[in-house]
C-alpha cells in the first residue's frame, strides 16, 4: 500500500507533509487516522489505524512477566500518538518523537508496504549507505526456506 521514498521538510510549525502517493493510497483504502511510535534503527513508524490494531493486538499478547515483553511494549506504547492529517496531508509530530529519531528538518519518509518509517534525513542516508551491500546476500539467506 504504501512503496517509495521521498524527501521532505518539516514546516515552521512542526508539520509534516505525507508524500500525495501516500495520501492517495489512504483515501482509496479509506485511513483517516494513524499511529506514530518509536521504531528500530532510530526511526519513526507509522501505521493505519487498522494495521497499528493488529499490531497492538499481536503485543498485547506477550506475556507481561517476560521482562523483555515488558520493556519492549513500554518503550513501543508509551510512545505512541495518534494523527489524522490535515486537509493538506499534514501531520504534527511531537517534539519528544522527533529528538527520538533525530529529526531537525530533513526527513525521508519510507513505504515499506503497510508500514511507513519515517527517518532524519542524514539516519536514512546512513542506514542505507551501510545496509544496500548487504541487501542481496540477505535476499538469497531470506528465500532460501
Amino acid at each position: 500500500m504504501f512503496y517509495g521514498e521521498y524527501l521532505h521538510s518539516i514546516d515552521r510549525k512542526g508539520r509534516l507533509i505525507l508524500p500525495a502517493k501516500f495520501r492517495e493510497a489512504s483515501k482509496a483504502n479509506f485511513i483517516e487516522k494513524f499511529f506514530v511510535t518509536r521504531g528500530m534503527d532510530n526511526c519513526l513508524y507509522m501505521f493505519a489505524e487498522e494495521e497499528w490494531k493488529k499490531q497492538e493486538a499481536k503485543f498485547k499478547a506477550m506475556p507481561f512477566t517476560d521482562k523483555k515483553s515488558r520493556t519492549f511494549n513500554r518503550i513501543f506504547f508509551s510512545g505512541a500518538i495518534d494523527v489524522v492529517p490535515d486537509r493538506q496531508g499534514r501531520i504534527l509530530i511531537p517534539q519528544f518523537l522527533k529528538d527520538f529519531a533525530g529529526i531537525k528538518k530533513d526527513v525521508c519518509i519510507v513505504g515499506v508496504s503497510n508500514l511507513i518509517e519515517i527517518w532524519s534525513k542524514d539516519k536514512w542516508q546512513e542506514f542505507y549507505g551501510n545496509s544496500r551491500q548487504a541487501y542481496e546476500e540477505i535476499a538469497e539467506n531470506l528465500t532460501q526456506a
